[in-house]
């Protein structure tokens, strides 16, 4: 389950050729539903977007967190909060915070991005230790990712089938995070029928998913590019997050009219 509230806060969309126009601003919020083999409420996510600045420089201040609630709570507790701070140009990361406790698992970092000299220094305050790694050139977190990735998706140019990826670095490494587009949808949701986009994230095969493509992921075929669902089979059931609760929206979200 705590995998799945990471995976839904980071991962949206597809990379492609440049917007013509910005997809978020400050004041987007989005809150999710999160329930367990379809018939029991397993925790929320939230995700919101403010003005700020940084070393003197605009950027995004976005958080994440990621909680369990309700009958999965007794059974294993999770709360997850996320930070990043990002250039409102290019939406590279400054600045990440990630702070969990997973059924007692916690960890409490900060990692400081400098994207000229490639280099990710991490503060491990749980352990009081400073480390630092070389990451590839335009590296992003977590969070950052999704929001790049939604800001520079073209809907008009993806290709069903084709596999597009970005280099991200988390837990003191770097990996190639992967998507493969596999076409458009109509879905019902709490606000009506969608027309969607539908992704399947590429994870690890192992201990918590099936299957190295056990995610699926359906995003708004609009300006916003709206996380509105993700499903991920597990070793064990199934879960699904829902999009329940949006505010601050850049753009019209177009609902079908039956």
């Amino acid at each position: 389950m705590n995998q799945l509230l990471v995976l839904f806060i980071a991962l949206c969309t597809s990379l492609n050729a440049p917007a013509q126009e910005s997809t978020f601003e400050g004041g987007e919020w989005f809150k999710f539903k999160l329930s367990y083999s379809g018939w029991f409420k397993a925790g929320e996510a939230t995700l919101t977007v403010t003005d700020e600045r940084y070393k003197d420089k605009p950027v995004y201040h976005i958080k994440g967190e990621g909680v369990t609630t309700g009958m999965a709570k007794l059974f294993f507790n999770v709360e997850d909060h996320y930070e990043t701070y990002v250039d409102q140009k290019t939406i590279l990361p400054y600045l990440f915070v990630r702070k969990i406790d997973e059924g007692g698992h916690t960890k409490d970092k900060i990692i400081e991005f400098d994207q000229q000299l490639q280099k990710a220094y991490v503060f491990d305050k749980k352990h009081n230790k400073r480390s630092t790694y070389d990451t590839p050139a335009s590296v992003h977190d977590m969070i950052s990712s999704f929001y790049y990735l939604r800001d520079q998706i073209d809907i008009d140019k993806l290709e069903e089938g084709k596999e597009t990826g970005l280099d991200m670095f988390f837990d003191e490494e770097n990996f190639k995070f992967k998507l493969r587009f596999l076409g458009r949808e109509v879905i019902t949701t709490p606000f009506g029928k969608v027309n969607t986009l539908v992704f399947r994230p590429l994870v690890q095969a192992g201990r918590i998913f099936k299957e190295k493509e056990s995610l699926t992921l359906w995003v708004s075929a609009d300006k916003n590019k709206i996380p509105l669902r993700i499903k991920a089979d597990l070793a064990v059931g199934s879960l699904k997050a829902d999009l329940e609760a949006y505010k601050g929206l850049k753009h019209p979200f177009y609902i079908i009219q039956d």
